[in-house]
């Protein structure tokens, strides 16, 4: 749901129960709704969010409320301007909801698919024809089948993630199509057969307008999007136009630190919308089927397409049974009520809309900080957003009962148990290692429930009981997920409409992975430790310089040792650098790969020389720390080749 990744501010997850609301997932209690009026939302908005901001450690936020047709409130709170970098005279600057623009993440794509399906709507693009037709570029492809529109609306087109170019600093130049041609990720997944979020697919998307409508995307967003649902002060562009650019809010990584960069956003279909709070709630209202403008954004019946699910278990399996994505939004739905939704996050702006289309409601919060905890703006918004449905829409009745037998549960939880990791992600270069530290834990508990250490999109660990064949819904709570399988064994679980868990190799998993590497590692440091030591020793006891004989193999070996380690360096600060959004130059990488194999090819001559001091008797001590080095050696390569660090792309 987010535009960043997951591995940075995260991709809607969440770790703890959210300020001023039940936990994640926990059911309100049946009873009667409060009254959604002016008066009474204000009320527990304005006794929600100053003190959650505060807590939280963010600068300020918007909100907007509509109901019945017509805006019920829009509300800002904190600062748009602390005034903490401005020097004496800076002036702080109270959030304005009317006035103040914020940046909207990946809210941006439901404006990029309603975009999209005017074009459907017209009949100038085929909701199931292949997008190649359109495109100027070859559409990178593993699979015979073709790439559709509605498989990139609903996340399932198969590309795998790219971080690189997703967000740059004031002053980059984004360009679509360039982003789109530029080391394009693999497809990775054949289509329509699992959810696995992508920027790119919604940036062939507005692309595909593009192409297809013969204007720039944001000239055509203004034109037939935002102008058409009364978005006047709202635009795709960037920079910002001049008009516009002295109502943006500063954007903050916490209340306490100075302002941040306007951001680029690389691909900006997917994440470049900036908008006014009431602007947003205009567009809850066009998607709620209002009039806001003279010309509805869609007709009635494409407007009831886009709010449908997108696919069926034709595609998708029993993964059908879960949160399914429209063309569009995510099912968000809770109480046992339809909610349609969105989220989104750049680095330092936080955002979350919601519809309600049976009650005729919505929602919408943005936040322009992201707090002193990682997962503050996340649980800020959870507590806005849960809090509102709980408070307003709470359930009317009793939770529908499991209907599978224990036997039969009992049977596929034991199917369940293993190491999951997230369908979102890069599988086909170097920093698939990044998803190492995203894995779940599912096992079976005596009562045949599951497990999941930690809940998908959470820190926290839930447990899941089975409510229908391959149906488990959170115990104590409303989280839904399913399970497809496939020849006796759980080829994914789905846990949100545009996310999966896929099992994990037993070769690829955390417990075996990282031991190798950490011990390797210790290994390889405590062998460079030595040579000096070593040196050292010999100096003063006076003994004699290491003999010749087998010195090619030993200085070879240490080449290795040296360039393994440096290679871990390299990646571990690359990592690191690009997460955080920092460009990496290929040249650097390609130095980095060349050390990692070295550290490969030294393998061999640390082979020849443990055989040389067995063949000549050199003592126990310098023949296990031979057969040390040798391991740990093997054990970097392992790692190397396994997670992709020699990979003919370095491209991210």
């Amino acid at each position: 749901m987010a535009l960043v990744a997951a591995s940075t501010v995260g991709c809607g997850a969440g770790s703890s129960p959210a300020v001023g609301a039940p936990p994640v997932g926990t059911p309100a209690a049946p009873g009667d709704p409060a009254t959604l009026t002016e008066q009474d939302v204000v009320a527990w908005l304005d006794g929600l969010l100053p003190a959650a901001l505060d807590q939280a450690g963010i600068a300020g936020a918007t909100v907007s409320v509509v109901h019945d047709g017509r805006i019920l409130t829009a509300r800002g709170y904190g600062h748009a301007d602390t005034g903490v970098d401005g020097g004496a005279d800076a002036s702080v600057v109270p959030v304005d909801p009317e006035r103040h623009l914020f940046r909207v993440g990946s809210v941006s794509k439901v404006a990029t698919a309603t975009a999209a399906l005017q074009l459907v709507q017209s009949g100038a693009v085929d909701l199931d024809a292949d997008v190649q037709q359109h495109l100027d570029f070859t559409l990178p492809r593993r699979y015979d089948e073709p790439v559709t529109l509605r498989h990139l609306l609903t996340h399932t087109a198969g590309f795998e993630e790219r971080v690189g170019g997703l967000i740059g600093g004031e002053g980059t130049r984004a360009d679509l199509r360039k982003a789109l041609v530029t080391e394009p990720p693999e497809q990775v997944f054949e289509p329509g057969t699992v959810p696995a979020y992508s920027n790119y697919g919604y940036a062939l998307v507005g692309y595909l307008v593009e192409r297809v409508s013969g204007l720039p995307f944001d000239e055509y967003l203004d034109q037939n999007v935002l102008t058409r649902a009364g978005m006047t002060s709202s635009t795709f562009a960037q920079p910002l136009p001049g008009d516009l650019r002295d109502r943006m809010s500063q954007g903050y990584a916490d209340s306490s630190g100075p302002a941040q960069p306007f951001e680029i956003v690389g691909v900006a279909p997917a994440g470049s919308l900036t908008a006014s709070a009431t602007d947003m709630a205009r567009f809850m209202l066009a998607h709620l089927g209002e009039r806001v403008g003279e010309t509805p954004l869609l007709d009635r019946p494409t407007l009831d397409l886009m709010q449908r699910p997108g696919l069926d278990a034709s595609t998708l399996g029993a993964l059908a049974e879960g949160p399914r994505m429209t063309l569009g939004f995510f099912d968000e739905s809770r109480n046992g009520r339809r909610i349609l939704g969105h989220g989104g996050d750049t680095r330092f702006f936080h955002s979350h809309l919601q519809v309600f289309p049976d009650e005729r409601a919505g929602v919408f919060v943005s936040l322009n900080s992201s707090g002193t905890a990682p997962m503050a703006s996340h649980d800020l918004r959870q507590a806005v957003l849960n809090g509102f449905a709980d408070r307003y829409f709470p359930r009317t009745g009793a939770v529908p009962a499991g209907t599978v037998d224990a036997q039969t549960s009992a049977e596929h939880a034991a199917l369940a148990a293993g190491t999951y990791e997230s369908s979102r992600g890069m599988r086909s270069t170097f920093l698939t290692t990044v998803g190492l530290f995203d894995r779940t834990r599912v096992s079976v508990r005596y009562d045949n429930r599951l497990l999941f250490e930690p809940a998908p999109h959470s820190a926290s660990p839930a447990v899941f009981e089975e409510v229908a064949p391959w149906v488990w819904r959170e115990v104590g709570g409303q989280r839904v997920v399913t399970m497809r399988v496939v020849d006796g064994a759980v080829e994914a679980i789905g846990f949100e409409s545009a996310f999966a868990l896929l099992p994990v190799a037993p070769q690829r998993s955390t417990g075996l992975a990282l031991p190798v590497l950490v011990a390797s590692t210790v290994v390889l440091l405590l062998a460079v430790l030595s040579w000096p030591v070593g040196a050292v020793v010999r100096r003063l006891r006076g003994r004699a310089p290491r003999d010749r004989a087998g010195r090619t193999a030993r200085v070879l070996s240490r080449v290795a040792v040296a360039g393994a380690l440096l290679a871990l360096v390299g990646w571990a600060v690359a990592v690191v650098s690009i997460m955080g959004f920092q460009d990496v130059p290929a040249a650097t990488l390609r130095v980095v790969q060349a050390l990692q194999l070295l550290g490969v090819l030294g393998v061999l001559p640390a082979v020849v020389r443990l055989v040389d001091d067995v063949r000549r008797r050199v003592g126990w001590p310098r023949i296990v720390g031979s057969t040390l080095v040798l391991l740990a050696l093997a054990g970097t390569g392992w790692f190397a080749v396994e997670f992709m660090l020699l990979a003919p792309s370095v491209s991210y």
